[in-house]
């Protein structure tokens, strides 16, 4: 009780969610037995960092973040306009399309969401588009960014419960592209109702190729760490890190837009994300000790078992409680937390350790979108100006669509385990 207490006083009182986490954490050990247990706590939070994985968050981090400044959003933005701009209501069909696009660059929602916020949602503003509706598109393919790879959180949770990250890369592509075909469904079904504007006019063949023969610089990024990983050449660390040389080539000697200055307030800002991730991750190693030692995890899989008494409800318990909590908490932390007390309770309701951590992922995702503390949400309305809740209105179609997009994957196994099978990461 102690630990809930202290955590959710903290959160309350302002204190960083990392921090809150830590603290509560050593609450828990001085409530076992003082000085001793607490002695536990710096090797807690070096054993937590201690994971050889983790070194690829902030490579991926730092080669999204030079891609990104290099300028090529635009250059995608265009790709994507030529390709779908044909259709009514074209530059929200092409706001989904440049997020996945985007995705295989930075794997952030938050950045996806910063990036569009500056660029399409003015533009989709001066070409008569409610504000409030473009701020809601672009949230919605937001979530593509993280669920498509390089994901941070795969990262998180494949070197966490020892799943191949390899798989959960592979496994992620199907779901994001569904997401895109869903949202880009809701736009199409809504486009009278919301007085989407008409097609912009149909890109002829030989400009569709001009632009993508453009774009293939920023699009070999993906190519480049997909390829190498599910192909079995290097390790997502090695990919990632490859990826850092790719972007310095691209941004210094192809665009040019890279200079010396801007290099360091891309590091910076790169320490400063990583930083947070890992304070984050640091902490949570004492507060998952306690829950270890105290047997929490075994206490909350058999309450859940005891409500639910089938796979379904189990599993359906489980995205549920993964929705709710992402409305109001970190999802790193909900993570760390909560993926090694919910995933064997996921194993046994018959899901793969893979299938387990895409649905994970996928949940917490969806929660960036979501009220009161969905972190695109705060982002857009930061940039744009708009109100959070005109745009949580106006973002309901598409939450219900990518929600019913996770009960599918959940649900159909052979869809959600079709790439990794494919490349050899299940049997």
């Amino acid at each position: 009780m102690i630990v809930a207490v202290s955590f959710v006083a903290l959160i309350l009182l302002g204190m960083p969610i990392g921090f809150a986490i830590g603290l509560a954490g050593l609450a828990g050990l001085a409530s076992l037995g003082g000085g001793e247990f607490l002695a536990l706590g710096p090797s807690k939070i070096f054993n937590g960092l201690n994971i050889f994985p983790f070194l690829a968050m902030p490579f991926f981090i730092l080669a999204g973040d030079i891609m990104n400044h290099t300028g090529i959003t635009d250059q995608l933005v265009k790709l994507a306009r030529a390709l779908v701009g044909r259709f009514r209501g074209g530059l929200a069909h092409s706001n989904m399309v440049a997020s996945v696009l985007f995705a295989g660059l930075t794997g952030s929602a938050t950045a996806d969401a910063a990036a569009f916020g500056r660029t399409l949602v003015p533009a989709m503003v001066r070409n008569g588009y409610r504000r409030d509706y473009a701020c809601a598109v672009t949230a919605a393919g937001s979530i593509i960014g993280p669920t498509i790879p390089p994901s941070g959180l795969m990262v998180i949770y494949g070197s966490l419960m020892g799943v191949s990250i390899g798989g959960l890369f592979a496994a992620g592509i199907l779901p994001g592209l569904a997401v895109c075909a869903v949202c880009m469904l809701v736009i199409a079904l809504g486009a009278a109702r919301q007085g989407l504007p008409p097609a912009e006019h149909a890109a002829a063949p030989r400009e569709i190729l001009s632009t993508f023969i453009a774009s293939v610089p920023a699009l070999m990024m993906p190519v480049i760490i997909l390829g190498g990983i599910l192909g079995g050449v290097v390790t997502p660390t090695e990919a990632a890190a490859i990826a850092v040389a790719y972007a310095l080539f691209v941004g210094a000697f192809l665009y040019r837009r890279l200079s010396w200055r801007d290099l360091f307030h891309i590091l910076v800002r790169t320490a400063r994300i990583t930083g947070v991730i890992f304070v984050i991750i640091a902490f949570a190693g004492i507060l998952g000790w306690w829950m270890s030692f105290e047997r929490i995890p075994q206490a909350v899989a058999a309450s859940i078992l005891d409500f639910a008494d089938s796979r379904v409800a189990v599993i359906s318990l489980i995205i549920l409680l993964l929705l709710a909590v992402g409305m109001i908490m970190d999802i790193t932390a909900i993570l760390i937390i909560l993926a090694p007390i919910l995933v064997p309770l996921a194993e046994g309701a018959g899901m793969e350790p893979i299938h387990a951590g895409i649905i994970f992922i996928l949940a917490l995702n969806i929660s960036l979108m979501t009220p009161p503390v969905g972190a695109c949400l705060f982002v857009l309305s930061s940039v744009s100006g708009e109100k959070i809740e005109r745009i949580a209105r106006k973002l309901l179609p598409f939450l219900a669509a990518e929600v019913a997009i996770l009960f599918l994957f959940a649900f159909w196994k052979d869809a959600a385990l079709l790439l990794p099978r494919a490349f050899g990461f299940v049997q």
